[in-house]
Order: structure tokens, then sequence, then C-alpha cells
């Protein structure tokens, strides 16, 4: 595969503060690249830039090995993560405004199919869920048949079922050949989704490959859950490495045989024990830290 998108050394400043520092990276065709970042981390600045809304303060950015244009405009289809819609008109009605913004449109029965609109095709926006405003949304963003679709926190707010029929739809874009770039806060969507993420914090990129490569770089061990009221003092005293989670006590272990063995010993119930891989919430609460951004 070769890129589609390629930054090199992008940065943005703002008064008294440098959002973006200096970041590189290549999106491939056909995957979807996953950003990643706490509040303030500089995605949304990075994808603002990305999409054109944005101009940097230095660094390049290359579509199809040229500078961001014209073509960029027509072949990009954003999905913002709010959006305001004309009140008052359908789902259908919406779908052919926006088609009329375009010269290469994607057919209407084509977008229905792709977002699953057909229940509610002829309804009012205002009347509509929360799944199926999102689904709408995302038509919006395929009307022009793009190349490159921007996906910002697509699934927030979203219930479980919900937030999984748009991973699908997701899945079905990127099998059609598209590039999608995604921004996303819940790190399950981000693994189930994403063939490479970058982890942002502070403008830089602190982390970036496969989900599956990042985890396996980072950690050589599993974690066992208990009910920290199953916890004895023989086992809070035994030399292993814990995370106190308030009514759950962590335990990170590379050796789940021995240390299961040394708290049967110091007299623990296993009833309730649940034994884990590590995940990017793991991942990303190590890189950035614990502490609430606002």
């Amino acid at each position: 595969m070769s890129a589609l998108i390629e930054v090199e050394n992008l940065v943005k400043h703002y008064q008294g503060v440098r959002a973006v520092d200096g970041i590189s990276f290549s999106i491939e065709r056909g995957t979807c690249f996953g950003l990643l970042g706490p509040n303030g981390a500089g995605k949304t600045t990075t994808v603002e830039i990305l999409e054109g809304i944005k101009a940097p303060t230095s660094g390049t950015i290359l579509y199809k090995g040229e500078p961001l244009g014209p073509s960029f405009r027509y072949e990009a289809g954003i999905m913002f993560q709010s959006t305001a819609l004309q009140e008052f008109i359908t789902a259908r009605e919406t779908l052919r405004m926006f088609q009329s913004f375009y010269d290469r449109t994607m057919p209407l029965e084509a977008l229905v199919e792709a977002c699953s609109l057909e229940s509610f095709l002829d309804r009012d926006t205002r009347k509509l869920s929360g799944g199926q405003l999102q689904r709408l949304l995302l038509a919006i963003a395929l009307v022009n048949d793009p190349e490159v679709v921007f996906l910002d926190e697509p699934t927030t707010g979203l219930d479980p079922q919900a937030r999984r029929k748009l991973w699908e739809l997701v899945r079905t874009i990127k099998a059609r050949g598209k590039t999608v770039l995604l921004t996303t806060h819940y790190m399950e969507e981000a693994y189930e989704l994403c063939d490479e993420i970058i982890i942002m914090d502070s403008g830089r990129i602190i982390a970036q490959g496969s989900p599956d490569a990042l985890l396996a770089s980072h950690f050589h061990d599993v974690v066992l859950q208990l009910p920290q009221a199953d916890m004895t003092a023989a086992a809070a005293a035994l030399p292993l490495k814990t995370l106190d989670c308030g009514d759950t006590v962590e335990i990170l272990t590379p050796a789940v045989s021995d240390t299961v063995q040394q708290l049967l010993a110091a007299g623990v119930s296993l009833n309730q024990l649940r034994i884990r891989s590590r995940t990017l919430d793991d991942l990303f609460l190590e890189l950035t830290g614990k502490e609430i951004r606002t």
C-alpha cells in the first residue's frame, strides 16, 4: 500500500501555546487510522489542519503526493463531532441537498443502503434518535463518494447497540477501499476499527503503531482482578504489583499460575477472580496519566 496522506513536521502555534509540536506520520490507502489523546493533546487541531479547516504554522501535508488543494476538498468527506442540520426537512431531503453541492455523488439508494437509513428516510431530522442522526451524518460525509473520510468522535453519546452498528458501517466503508481517519475517546473502538493508531500528548506523538503491536511492546503481563473485600492481610503483604481500584484490586503479573498459588496460600478466595489481557485503556493511562484533563 502507498501513503494517501503524508504529514511532515507539522506545527501549530496559538498565542502562548504550541498546540501541535512537530509531528510526522503517514496514512496508508484503504486503512483506518486512529488519532487518540487526552483533552488538550492537540489531536483536534491536527485533524482540523488535515481537513483543511485550519492552516498550520509550519510543516507540510501532502495528499496523493501534492499539497492540499481543490481536488482534496472534493475527495474528502467529514463527519464532525457535532453538526446542526436544517430543520423541518426529512433525512431524504437532507441528503439531496448535500448531493447538490457536488458534481460527483453516490446515488441516494447506495447511501441509504450503506448507512441503513431505510427506516427513517422520510422522517423529520428533528425527530431522529442519536444513532439515527449519526448514521445520517455518516451518509452526508459519504455523499460525494470520498477517497478519505474523517470521523470525529462518531459514537459519542450512543448506546452500545448503536455504537456497534456504526462500527459495522465503518468496516463497510473501509471494505470499499476508502481511507478512514478516526478520532475517538473509546479505546475499545480504536482497537476494533483501527489498523494503526497514534497517541498524542502535549502536541507530540508519544506512541504509534498497530494496536496489537503497541500492546505487545509495552506490556508483558496480564491483569488479575479481585474484589477488595476478598484480599487478606497475608495477601496484602505479598510482593505483588497491585493497583487499588476502589472496590477492586488489580494484580499485574507475567506468571499467572505462580501468582494464583500465592493468593491461595494467603487464604484469598478466587471465586470472583477475573483474568484479562492488557488493553488500549491500560496503555493510554500508562502513557498519558490518570489525571482528568480539562
